[in-house]
């Protein structure tokens, strides 16, 4: 067997097992962002008086729509349900702490480098274009649709 042929059986196998990490990361982050929304959830009051003195518009609004992203995004990416769907509220979320708070105390690229938030995004933007893997209630739900006869 060449280096070849054994190279190609490694990236198969790899390509294979790609629900492993899809799996991993959804449930990782989407369990952390549904116990971070749930924790804020549990005091609007308090992260509204942080939006105020970030200055971000609408706070009490703002904060809503923030929190409850997290909180059901979250969920959905620990289910696997319309991930696709589930990761695009997130990662604007995540867009939007990091150009409107985040970014105010960075100086170079190492302390960009070192902020959660642009690692969260990459998170749910990889999500959106690799999908919830087949560990998943989309995967279940897309199966059972194309089996569906046509009407």
């Amino acid at each position: 067997m060449s280096i070849v042929d054994t190279a190609q059986r490694i990236v198969v196998g790899l390509e294979r097992s790609q629900w492993i990490p899809q799996l991993l990361v959804r449930l990782f982050v989407g369990y952390f962002f549904f116990e971070t929304g749930w924790a804020k959830a549990q005091n609007l009051d308090a992260m509204t008086e942080r939006f105020v003195g970030w200055g971000i518009p609408y706070p009490a609004f703002s904060v809503a729509l923030s929190v409850y992203t997290e909180l059901v995004g979250g969920a959905l990416l620990v289910l696997g349900l319309c991930t696709r769907l589930a990761t695009l509220p997130l990662l604007i979320n995540m867009l939007v702490a990091l150009f409107t708070v985040n970014i105010r105390n960075v100086t170079g690229l190492d302390e960009f480098v070192e902020l959660d938030t642009p690692l969260y995004a990459l998170f749910f933007l990889w999500l959106l274009f690799s999908g919830p893997g087949w560990v998943s209630v989309d995967h279940l739900l897309w199966k059972r649709w194309r089996r569906a006869p046509a009407v």
